[in-house]
């Protein structure tokens, strides 16, 4: 039995060893970065009709393999030249997808490479102030709506609309979007703890099989959110529900509860828990438990 032991321990020396001879630094880092850029890819994909193209190219794959092993020339040669257009054929189709991962990686902020952790505090109470408006807006049926800017920037937005830079407060964001105020016609783009600008316009979602029966506010919603990564709040004028809008989908009529577990669980995650207070730590924790 330890001969045996040994004799693997030795062959799993030298493989090791082999290995290390053959493999260069710079091929484990390619390999590390191919593995990245396709999980973005993937990630990017899965809430899109963009998965349900891959599953079908990749059932035309299988089929033009099975027709080639078993001599099927005529379904071969079709199925052959299909794929040859195949590189042509998944720019349009992903024509959408492919757009929104190239404005992520030129509009991504360089300063959240290198920002510094330790607001979830500062960001917590911002949400607070938030959420408090946007109940009062609700059970008023004043329309509202609110970006949450994250690792891709909105500036092209918020130059369409009136430079606010303020802190956060209740009272200035129910203003802003009282009815008939300059600034109540246009989205509110909140960036980290301040208030950027007001009044922005955004652009629509071009998805007619969600927006058929949404107003303006949801459709801009959905139209940043296919876009970009940001967290779009949405206050129904016609009848005061709340939505939020995120990674291309709408969730509508949340109650209040799950309109705050939404919130945190997009927003606070951005932000490192250990700079929770232990007091906070241990309020979250009751509040888990209860």
């Amino acid at each position: 039995m330890i001969e045996f032991v040994r004799e693997i321990a030795t062959q799993i020396w030298s493989t090791a060893l082999t290995f290390r001879t053959t493999v260069r630094i710079w091929d484990v880092i390619d390999i590390l970065i191919m593995t990245f850029i396709i999980y973005r890819v993937l990630r990017l994909m899965q809430r899109t009709s963009a998965s349900s193209v891959i599953k079908g190219l990749v059932l035309i794959i299988i089929v033009a393999g099975i027709s080639n092993f078993f001599n099927m020339n005529i379904l071969s040669y079709l199925l052959s030249q299909a794929l040859q257009m195949g590189v042509i054929i998944l720019v349009i189709l992903f024509q959408p997808e492919i757009r929104k991962m190239f404005e992520t990686m030129g509009t991504t902020k360089l300063n959240t490479l290198f920002r510094r952790r330790g607001k979830y505090e500062t960001i917590k109470e911002v949400l607070n102030q938030i959420t408090s408006a946007c109940y009062d807006m609700s059970k008023n049926e004043m329309g509202a709506i609110i970006v949450f800017e994250r690792k891709v920037g909105l500036n092209d937005y918020a130059t369409t609309g009136v430079a606010v830079n303020s802190n956060v407060s209740t009272e200035l964001i129910q203003n802003i979007f009282y009815p008939n105020s300059p600034l109540h016609d246009g989205a509110l783009i909140v960036r980290e703890d301040k208030l950027i600008a007001a009044s922005c316009m955004l652009p629509l979602s071009t998805n007619y099989a969600l927006i058929k029966d949404l107003g303006m506010r949801h459709r801009a919603a959905l139209g940043l959110c296919e876009r970009s990564d940001a967290v779009v709040i949405v206050v129904s004028e016609q009848t005061g529900a709340l939505s939020i809008a995120t990674d291309g989908m709408l969730k509508r009529n949340l109650d209040h509860e799950t309109f705050e577990k939404l919130l945190e669980n997009e927003i606070l995650s951005e932000y490192t828990t250990k700079s929770k207070s232990k007091k906070q730590k241990a309020k979250d924790s009751a509040n888990v438990q209860g």
